[in-house]
């Protein structure tokens, strides 16, 4: 492509999409500081530069019945999509992450003949295995971050580049931990239990009752124990005990907290990542849940595991989602000198050298950048 300014439409429909989107933008600017953005994305790719359409509150929803019940305002957001991708054409779209969204975009928008760079690739191998062929006939341009799905997408005929995971990015802070214990009022000696209930209104509301009387169990049995909790940005947590200390920075509480309860997802990955000793939960809606049954062919519901291919990290899903049973798989998880929670941090290492090398949002923009000039 010849212009000098390439413009891009992106669409983030998740708060960690957000992330990643906003930090791939900045890393395309840093190649090509005349390219211009706009899409559906959060905070953080506002802050890169993009002109937002449509936020990632309006757009992250999980479970069947759950995306069936927004489904009219969903299509209404697909129609308003397609239709200013058509009348703004923009050199290439990038979709991150968020599948029932965007490969759905990438159909209605291939009569557009506008190049589709997918970043952060449908997990395709744990289920829906049938999406392989809209990807196939729809995109440009494959990026992977797990160097298993390389394989898996090209032995099914995609060409997939891998370019490691964004989470071996190193965190910066300008913030110590002692300075970050002085902050909340910490003992440095005392335990520390992390609580991450989730990024969409909808677990929020199923995981928060939970993890609450879960810390009420704990706190009879461990006298000195002390609780943050990290919401997700846009995320408001109602009921927070006066005790509990409030750390916007997830990545941040990672980094101190002795042990973890978390809502499957990303967060999973990053916690190990950061060697934090996790308990893994989630509760969908019944309809949701057996659906999820049927049509799953995994064996685990945190990315951890899935990775390692083994129970690493303790699972607690639907009716097994109980106060009792999380508060007994995270107390031998915050002694420190637990052979359990050893033997769990050994499998973190384990995983965490599969992820790759820094520099993956650099790698991400260099094969973009060059796949425009192609």
């Amino acid at each position: 492509m010849t212009k000098e300014t390439i413009k891009y439409f992106f669409v983030a429909g998740e708060t960690s999409g957000d992330i990643h989107g906003g930090k791939l933008i900045s890393a395309i600017k840093r190649i090509d500081p005349n390219s211009s953005f706009m899409g559906h994305g959060g905070e953080n790719m506002k802050n890169s530069g993009m002109q937002i359409l449509e936020h990632t509150d309006n757009l992250g929803i999980m479970g069947f019945i759950e995306v069936i019940k927004h489904l009219p305002k969903m299509m209404q957001i697909m129609g308003k999509t397609v239709d200013t991708i058509a009348r703004t054409k923009p050199d290439r779209i990038v979709l991150i992450d968020y599948p029932g969204f965007n490969l759905r975009l990438a159909k209605n928008t291939q009569h557009l003949n506008i190049p589709i760079t997918y970043f952060i690739l449908p997990q395709s191998w744990a289920w829906k295995e049938k999406r392989v062929e809209t990807m196939k006939s729809t995109l440009d341009q494959a990026l992977s971050i797990f160097p298993f799905e390389q394989e898996w997408y090209e032995s099914r005929g995609l060409p997939t580049n891998y370019i490691g995971h964004p989470f071996v990015e190193t965190i910066y802070t300008n913030e110590s931990p002692q300075e970050y214990f002085t902050r909340h009022g910490f003992n440095a000696s005392c335990p520390i239990l992390l609580l991450l209930p989730g990024s969409r209104r909808q677990e929020i509301e199923s995981h928060w009752p939970v993890f609450l009387k879960a810390v009420d169990l704990l706190k009879n049995k461990i006298d000195n124990l002390q609780v943050v909790v990290a919401p997700a940005p846009g995320i408001t947590l109602n009921h927070i005990p006066e005790n509990f200390k409030i750390e916007p920075n997830a990545r941040k509480a990672m980094t101190s907290a002795t042990a973890a309860i978390v809502s499957s997802g990303t967060a999973t990955l990053e916690c190990a990542v950061e060697e934090t000793p996790i308990v893994v939960c989630y509760k969908f809606s019944l309809l949701s849940w057996l659906l999820t049954k049927l049509m799953t062919n995994i064996h685990y519901a945190s990315i951890v595991n899935l990775i390692a291919d083994d129970a690493i990290v303790p699972e607690y899903l639907q009716n097994k989602m109980t106060p009792e049973n999380l508060a007994a798989a995270v107390e031998p998880l915050l002694d420190t000198s637990n052979a359990k929670r050893k033997k769990m941090l050994t499998g973190f290492d384990t995983v965490r050298r599969t992820l790759g090398m820094p520099g993956v949002y650099g790698r991400a923009a260099e094969a973009i950048v060059s796949r425009n000039k192609e």
